[in-house]
């Protein structure tokens, strides 16, 4: 369990405490914004790496014990969420978002916000928010927790740095499309502020639930666990 909440630790430390403050401005001051994003993508995936070998050794610790007792019907709420997370992660790079490493150009175009954009700015991030609460629900040992509860967290906090960096990077483009956009889902179409179009979101909802349904069906193959639990004939 040490070893996991330090891997976790890590892998969060460098999304919040590096990628989110002016640690990383005074990085690219140092190397540049090309190697910068190198050493991050390299940081990024072997911290991954550790935390999800780390999190497999902590689910057998004996020390990973359940904190309570969820009812029954929290697994349907969960198998909806985190069919609704994937979906939305999945499907947000069909129209990559100009919130993403790499797409700020989008913010140029004519319309800036399509697709899954125009639920929120932040399709994948809410998207990974969903589906760590989902899997909270129907998962109350401590590494589960500390897991998803952490991820979860991140990604929304990461929202805010996000765009905070984007009005820095870019004042007119990022003004055009927050002008169109909001980050809490839904809000600015409740708000009147964008539109639903319906037509935009066919491949996106495709590929998402075709990404959904593929990882609940070979979920035991990939982590170890059945994601549905079906009675015995």
């Amino acid at each position: 369990m040490d070893q996991f909440a330090i891997a976790l630790g890590v892998f969060i430390a460098l999304h919040v405490g590096l990628s989110a403050t002016g640690l990383r401005r005074l990085a690219v001051g140092a190397i540049g914004e090309g190697p910068y994003r190198g050493l991050f993508s390299l940081a990024s995936l072997a911290s991954l790496a550790w935390m999800i070998w780390s999190f497999g050794q902590a689910r057998i610790d004996p020390a990973n014990t359940a904190l309570w007792a969820p009812p029954d019907f929290f697994r349907h709420i969960a198998h909806l969420l985190n069919t609704l997370g994937v979906t939305l992660a999945a499907g947000s790079f069909v129209t990559p978002a100009p919130t993403l490493a790499g797409f700020e150009g989008g913010l140029n175009k004519p319309d800036p916000a399509k697709g899954f954009l125009r639920i929120t700015r932040h399709p994948f991030l809410w998207g990974i928010a969903i589906w760590g609460a989902g899997h909270l629900l129907a998962n109350p040992e401590a590494a589960a927790i500390m897991l998803f509860g952490g991820l979860a967290l991140m990604v929304l906090l990461g929202t805010r740095s996000i765009d905070r960096k984007g009005a820095a990077r870019n004042p007119e483009g990022w003004a055009k499309f927050a002008a169109v956009t909001s980050n809490i889902p839904f809000a600015a179409l409740i708000q009147g502020r964008n539109r639903l179009a319906l037509g935009e979101l066919a491949i996106p909802l495709i590929v998402g639930l075709a990404v959904a349904l593929a990882t609940g069906f070979f979920h035991a193959q990939l982590f170890g666990v059945a994601a549905f639990h079906l009675p015995a004939g």
